[in-house]
């Protein structure tokens, strides 16, 4: 018979944590979409993509010196 309480006991301690564990899942994700919707986007454009045009970008300048490689057919 003991062995029966301490198996529920331990399933409820299981589905405690579980609930827990949701809960923080949802709040992190409340916060998470609170901050995104608190940015405030002033219509400039993203500096990490300023300048950069769809298709092949041009080699930076440091690699201007190294020739091209040509393959003889």
């Amino acid at each position: 018979m003991a062995n029966r309480s301490r198996a529920t006991f331990q399933k409820r301690e299981k589905e405690k944590a579980r609930r827990q564990k949701l809960e923080d899942k949802q709040n992190r994700r409340a916060e998470s979409k609170l901050r995104s919707q608190s940015i405030v986007r002033d219509g400039s454009e993203d500096p990490d993509i300023a300048g950069i045009k769809p298709g092949p970008q041009p080699l930076p300048e440091e690699w201007n010196d190294i020739a091209p490689i040509v393959e003889d057919e």
